[in-house]
């Protein structure tokens, strides 16, 4: 009887010969596999009960009307998709219709641009109280730093009671129809506006494996709510600009809201409390800016945060981001000196804690870089006030210019 061990040795070294070749010209023929595409947060607001809301309406509510709302984005794509949230309502909120199309003049919409928005092949959806919706993906070729209207009808009843989702004062002027489903018509018919925007928290476009978001994570001052409406002046607007001069495509999500703190849900949730929300969960992230802690500072109701109580908050933060793979920087906190905003707010003890955050910021290396907005703004003169030209005039807020300079302030190479 033949030994078959020698058969076998051959049959399985032809194998391996065979599995080598193939594999070489595979590689031959495929020598860079293409890239993989991804979704990436071009826009986005953090959602807030507006009726809660400091500067909020407490009367808000809608009744069968189209909302037309105005986004200014960061990066361009051809695949475009949205994200609408109830998150604080209390009922069902039904969604008759939804459209998107780039922004003409005011309220007008681009012809050939607008398109229907569906929700799992539907052109009606429900969101449930305390849910996010996503829309199906729509081609529409959208420029980087454009605007889009996102339009969407509300078909039945949003009383007051029901707790709205939104973000107000958004410094951006959203239309609000009479009765009706207008959100194909270009020019669509309005009954009044507001400088807010509603339901709606995101916009994402389809872009290569190796783009990603920065989020803005702060308060009011990267909210910009006193900067001019409709012109687009927040910081992070002025550093989605700087990118996109520089050919970099990186998207910019701005996640500022007013009143907001590291530690404490007083004026809506806290920094710490909306994180994995508002950072972790966006589309693409891949850097993070924290600009938060002077309303911990100038709110001492209910409890007067310490600077140990702040710093803890963003070694928490850092963490988190960290454990996500995401590069995390921290901005200095700007001087206050005698805010009108709220008068009796800035008090020495406060200035102090001010001064050991930022240079713990400054020192520690517990953030994979620093962006020094305190030292772009600050009178050099007066370090505990902010220059006049960059003061929007209560001492608290920059001016147009002062969040122009805070954009500047950012150094494009820690975005690789």
């Amino acid at each position: 009887m033949k030994s078959t061990t020698g058969f076998r040795f051959r049959r399985k070294s032809f194998t391996i010969v065979l599995a080598l070749t193939l594999t070489f010209v595979v590689h031959a023929a495929s020598p860079a596999a293409p890239a993989k595409d991804h979704w990436v947060g071009t826009w986005a607001t953090p959602p807030v009960a507006v009726a809660q809301a400091p500067v909020g309406d407490p009367n808000i509510a809608f009744n069968n009307q189209t909302l037309r709302q105005i986004v200014h984005i960061s990066i361009g794509g051809r695949m475009v998709r949205v994200r609408l949230s109830n998150a604080f309502g209390t009922q069902p909120l039904a969604i008759g219709s939804a459209h998107i199309a780039l922004r003409g003049a005011g309220a007008a919409t681009v012809p050939g641009s607008d398109r229907t928005l569906t929700f799992g092949g539907a052109k009606s959806t429900t969101i449930w109280p305390g849910a996010l919706m996503v829309s199906d993906a729509v081609e529409l070729d959208v420029p980087a730093l454009g605007d889009l209207a996102v339009s969407f009808y509300l078909s039945g009843d949003v009383p007051a009671t029901f707790l709205v989702t939104g973000h107000p004062v958004s410094r951006q002027t959203t239309y609000i129809s009479p009765a009706g489903d207008f959100t194909a018509s270009a020019d669509m018919p309005i009954g009044t506006t507001k400088l807010s925007w509603y339901f709606l928290t995101g916009v994402e476009v389809m872009a290569p494996e190796q783009v990603g978001a920065i989020v803005t994570l702060g308060d009011s001052i990267t909210d910009a709510n006193v900067s001019t409406p409709d012109m687009n002046h927040r910081w992070p607007d002025e550093l989605a600009r700087r990118l996109s001069a520089a050919h970099r495509q990186i998207g910019v999500l701005n996640e500022g809201t007013a009143g907001n703190r590291i530690l404490q849900d007083v004026v809506g949730e806290s920094g710490l409390h909306r994180f994995d929300r508002d950072v972790l969960s966006q589309p693409g992230v891949a850097y993070v800016i924290v600009l938060l802690g002077i309303n911990d500072l100038r709110n001492r109701n209910p409890i007067a945060a310490t600077a140990e109580d702040m710093i803890a908050g963003y070694k928490q933060m850092i963490l988190r981001a960290h454990a996500r793979g995401i590069k995390i920087f921290g901005g200095t906190l700007l001087p206050f000196e005698n805010e009108t905003f709220t008068p009796g707010a800035y008090t020495p003890e406060g200035e102090a804690k001010r001064e050991a955050v930022n240079e713990w910021i400054r020192t520690s290396g517990a953030f994979d870089a620093v962006i020094d907005f305190e030292k772009a703004l600050r009178d050099p003169s007066h370090p505990t006030s902010l220059l006049p030209k960059y003061d929007c005039g209560d001492h608290l807020h920059p001016s147009d210019l002062g969040y122009q300079t805070m954009g500047d302030a950012v150094d494009l190479a820690l975005f690789k």
